[in-house]
């Protein structure tokens, strides 16, 4: 089983920058793809951003411009730079390795207050 920890959500007013990152404890992680993604109350799980293991990068258009992910392949990493928050930004957000299986962390709680 792959292990999958994030780290970095808070409580951030609206306009502010949070970082958050994601480690996975499996060799050869240059090889998977990454993602980030969100579930607000209510709501279903959504996708944020993904990066490919070539680099490739994708966002959901709500967050364009905003948020930028990237991948320190030395470190086992993925990071999610998010900038001028929203209070509708405010979810449980999850990182997700993708190999064979798709290998989810337990989630970081990000919270923008208007």
């Amino acid at each position: 089983q792959v292990q999958v920890v994030e780290s970095g959500g808070g409580l951030v007013q609206a306009g502010g920058s949070l970082r958050l990152s994601c480690t996975a404890d499996i060799s050869m992680f240059s090889f998977n793809d990454m993602g980030w993604y969100r579930q607000a109350p209510g709501k279903q799980r959504e996708l944020v951003a993904t990066i490919t293991s070539t680099g490739t990068t994708k966002y959901a258009d709500s967050v364009k411009g905003r948020f930028t992910i990237s991948r320190d392949n030395a470190k086992n990493t993925v990071n999610l730079e998010m900038d001028s928050l929203k209070p509708e930004d405010t979810a449980v957000y999850y990182c997700k390795l993708q190999n064979l299986y798709a290998h989810w962390g337990q989630g970081t709680q990000v919270t923008v207050s208007s």
